[in-house]
């Protein structure tokens, strides 16, 4: 499983703990963190490097690309480029969208590079056609969560500025189009007021790797011992650990390094 930092544990807690006996190898690209404002060749560029990274050093079973803006960028490119299962956030997050609706509108925030890709609007045509969507970018939300400032009246009056669009659109659900942003949903919850509902693709994702593994030899025994995790990241090896561990658990306790040649 790989993100662009911290915002894809999110993915990584859902799956931990519905699939509590496979082994997990986490990266976080904080050495170039955040995607969202790169153009989307160089995040393609990325996220080849690190799926091939992750399939020839690790020896992977199945890809997760925990990070909107990377799979925004061409999953079925990445599907083609490996022999193993690779699955990414964006359909499953449609799928929660189009269930949490009663109205039928709906929005979808992310970073500038997920939003102006067209991924969630081409995933809401095929799977929702019926849905009527609003789109926000929000930049900059990436990085308060990446400093662990998640609560702060600094952002709040930013969630308020960048929400307004889907709040102005009336949306009854909205879906967190961006890994990080999970962990700002109280601070986005009282932004868009709390008859709207606020979907995570994380659980999601979850479920479809279940689904993917479960029946087949690359699942792990269910009554086998606890999964081992291990996490790698590109940027700063004791500020991931520092942060993780509060963002996601103590499963999260030493990290590797990754450098990039």
């Amino acid at each position: 499983m790989f993100d662009s930092g911290f915002g894809g544990l999110t993915v990584a807690r859902a799956v931990i703990d519905l699939l509590p006996c496979e082994h997990l190898v986490y990266l976080g690209d904080t050495g170039r963190y955040p995607y969202g404002p790169r153009p989307l060749d160089q995040v393609r560029g990325f996220a080849e490097e690190i799926t091939d990274f992750l399939v020839a050093e690790h020896d992977v079973k199945l890809l997760i690309v925990a990070c909107n803006t990377a799979a925004a960028t061409g999953l079925a490119e990445l599907q083609a480029r490996v022999d193993v299962p690779v699955v990414g956030v964006i359909e499953p997050g449609v799928r929660s969208l189009a269930r949490a609706t009663r109205s039928g509108r709906v929005g979808v925030i992310g970073t500038v590079g997920t939003v102006a890709s067209g991924a969630y609007q081409e995933a809401v045509a095929e799977l929702g056609p019926h849905l009527e969507l609003s789109c926000a970018a929000c930049p900059g939300l990436v990085e308060f969560v990446e400093r662990g400032e998640t609560r702060s009246d600094q952002v709040t009056v930013l969630a308020e500025r960048l929400l307004a669009p889907v709040r102005e659109a009336k949306v009854d659900a909205l879906l967190l189009g961006c890994t990080h942003y999970p962990f700002l949903a109280r601070t986005i919850s009282d932004v868009m007021g709390r008859e709207v509902v606020l979907v995570d693709s994380a659980d999601e994702t979850a479920f479809e790797v279940r689904h993917l593994l479960e029946g087949t030899a690359l699942a792990r025994d269910m009554g086998a011992d606890p999964g081992r995790h291990r996490w790698l990241s590109s940027g700063d090896i004791s500020w991931f650990r520092q942060l993780g561990q509060r963002l996601l658990g103590p499963e999260l306790d030493e990290v590797d390094p990754v450098i990039w040649p």
